[in-house]
């Protein structure tokens, strides 16, 4: 373990940024890699020439910064971990890296039902790292989850993460495609989510380098309107939500009134558009009759 000053790995930092690349990304590579929250950094920094341990040396950490750098490759990618909610998630190139937004989900779920101690049976379609899920599964620990995803190294990562996680053994993990994996479940399921890719082709093709070249093009494209998956997961769950069971499903920013008349032709009621931190309409949510 290497020792040393506060001002000295301050100035490290400050280095480090002046060549590119952002706060946050630099952060998550000192976390994962050197074993330094940010709030310990924080704390620390009132005594700078206090010294603080670090797992990894600075030239260990700043060739991982600049091969970052170079090759706009996610940080999270490079350090194989990204955070999300109060989650340490095993991330590689075959998941999404689970967006800030997308925490909102929790939230809403939390919303809906109040209790913690309700027994729900709830499915997350396209799992990915596992992220919805595993929260959601610590969250309701009587409740029973069930993930998808078609790609079974995704749920290889998904499922190591739930270990990780917890000791619980409330969350099972299926691989196919949407709805088809979940046949033995069909009108038994309290809450649905998903997180689907919804990125129109013409928008893919814009995105920035570092999300087009190394996350997933399965999990971000959603055909050419944006909306393919989520026409299929609609049309699909009457067949799998209990009555009155609810549907959860996030967005892209122009989305929520299409989705929302998909909703009201499938007999959804209860129909909300709930905005992001940033105002937009990021999820829609329903009610099945």
């Amino acid at each position: 373990m290497l020792c040393i000053s506060v001002e000295e790995f301050l100035f490290w930092k400050k280095r480090q940024l002046s060549k590119g690349g952002d706060q946050p990304s630099l952060d998550v590579l000192v976390d994962c890699m050197g074993g330094m929250t940010s709030s310990y950094l924080n704390l620390k920094s009132i005594n700078p020439k206090e010294e603080i341990h670090l797992k990894k040396n600075l030239e260990f950490l700043e060739s991982i910064w600049d091969d970052h750098l170079q090759k706009s490759c996610p940080i999270q990618y490079l350090c194989g971990i990204t955070f999300w909610r109060d989650l340490k998630l095993k991330v590689t190139n075959k998941v999404l890296i689970p967006r800030p937004e997308t925490e909102l989900i929790v939230d809403i779920v939390f919303n809906i039902f109040q209790k913690k101690s309700e027994k729900l049976f709830f499915a997350e379609l396209g799992t990915g790292s596992g992220a919805i899920s595993i929260a959601l599964a610590l969250a309701y620990p009587f409740s029973e989850g069930v993930a998808t995803d078609i790609d079974q190294h995704a749920l290889e990562i998904a499922k190591k993460n739930f270990i990780n996680s917890s000791k619980q053994s409330n969350l099972k993990f299926y691989c196919g495609n949407w709805w088809s994996p979940l046949e033995s479940f069909k009108g038994k399921i309290d809450l649905a989510i998903s997180n689907p890719p919804y990125i129109p082709r013409d928008t893919y093709e814009k995105l920035p380098k570092e999300v087009k070249n190394f996350e997933p093009k399965v999990a971000l494209l959603g055909g050419e309107d944006g909306l393919k998956h989520i026409r299929e997961i609609i049309h699909k769950a009457p067949l799998f939500l209990k009555e009155n069971g609810w549907l959860i499903l996030e967005n892209h920013f122009d989305q929520s009134e299409k989705v929302k008349q998909l909703l009201i032709k499938n007999k959804f009621t209860s129909i909300e558009i709930v905005k992001d931190l940033s105002g937009i309409g990021r999820f829609t949510i329903g009610r099945y009759k």
